[in-house]
């Protein structure tokens, strides 16, 4: 009879010193095959599997499209792919972003469920924002563990504490320290299989979805009811997913927000917004400017006052925006999309 035998873990900002730990403390003999997703940017290189082959006993590379599930072996999410639990083996996926991360945390989490049901241990250690949590619903819904890093222990509480407060039961909220030894302990727990455990149908489309199947691109029964936001990603109309208390966003092609990642992009689409507001003002101003001169030139002044006028309000206008954009006390936290990254993404939109 199997164990706790699938490990799924999440991470974000602070993640590598957390996973470098995690993996240092666990023996090599482990019945468990362990599966990572780290927040890296989509086209930069990741050196995780070799960071974590130096600090462990277990086997670490990077997950390749087809890998068997082994025992003992750390399969880490490759840059650029969402990393996907089928039986027995591992599937990477070009898939809509989630959280606006490919790789990201919550299709791992709910695929190895949709498969593997109680056999699930999903494990969120530190980072920001809330990637991993809709993730961890699907576990628990599906009999597996939940396994959360402790908010005050976590170098960054966001992920942690989005858990705790947003999925019922969570089984075990532990310091890093004593995370490996539970893992261990629970791998050697059998697990007995229910029967009458069926996969959600929420759970297979969104599944599906992230795979870019075709049938679920195509339901017209898609989770949730339409909502009057548009994906800042594409463009298309949102569907509104309430899970418990967790507000969740995802569109018809797939791309996949909760509420606070929703947000920090709706921040960056503001920001850019009022960059290009600067500019063109900016641009306003120096014509008019230059159109004034050449009024005067002509002894056209009244002409050249209203446009030495306009001028002045574009500026007025543009001081506005700069003031804005260069303010640091910021209220909405961006997300996070390298693991060298060491401090949250601020945004100050309060005087907008």
């Amino acid at each position: 009879m199997a164990g706790h035998d699938i490990i799924v873990v999440g991470a974000s900002a602070g993640g590598v010193e957390a996973l470098t730990h995690l993996v240092k403390n666990l023996p090599a003999n482990i019945k468990a095959a362990i599966f990572i997703v780290l927040h890296v940017p989509a086209h930069g290189t990741s050196v995780l599997p070799r960071i974590l082959s130096r600090a462990g006993s277990l086997p670490v590379s990077h997950a390749q499209d087809g890998d068997a599930i082994v025992q003992g072996r750390i399969y880490v999410a490759p840059p650029n792919y969402h990393l996907l639990v089928k039986p027995g083996y591992l599937s990477l996926s070009r898939g809509a972003t989630e959280n606006s991360h490919r790789p990201a945390v919550d299709p791992l989490f709910r695929t190895a469920a949709r498969i593997y049901g109680r056999r699930v241990v999903g494990v969120i250690l530190t980072g920001v924002l809330d990637d991993g949590t809709a993730g961890l619903m699907a576990v628990k819904m599906r009999g597996g563990v939940a396994v959360v890093q402790h908010p005050d222990d976590a170098m960054y509480s966001g992920m942690p504490r989005s858990a705790i407060e947003n999925v019922d039961n969570i089984d075990y909220i532990l310091p890093l320290a004593d995370i490996p030894s539970t893992l261990v302990e629970l791998a050697e727990i059998p697990v007995e299989e229910e029967v009458n455990n069926s996969v959600p149908d929420e759970m297979e489309y969104e599944s599906d979805i992230v795979e870019l199947d075709m049938d679920a691109v195509e339901n017209g029964n898609r989770p949730g009811e339409p909502s009057s936001f548009s994906c800042p990603s594409c463009g298309g109309t949102l569907w509104e997913i309430q899970d418990g208390d967790l507000l969740r966003f995802r569109c018809r092609t797939g791309h996949a927000f909760s509420s606070e990642s929703l947000l920090a992009e709706q921040s960056d689409a503001l920001e850019d917004a009022l960059w290009s507001a600067l500019r063109a003002l900016e641009e306003k101003s120096s014509l008019a400017l230059r159109m004034a001169q050449l009024m005067r030139d002509r002894h056209y002044n009244l002409s050249a006052k209203r446009l030495e006028k306009d001028a002045h309000e574009a500026q007025k206008r543009a001081a506005v925006i700069r003031d804005v954009l260069s303010k640091k006390d910021g209220v909405v936290e961006g997300s996070f999309t390298s693991e060298s990254e060491s401090q949250p993404i601020i945004y100050d939109l309060d005087d907008l």
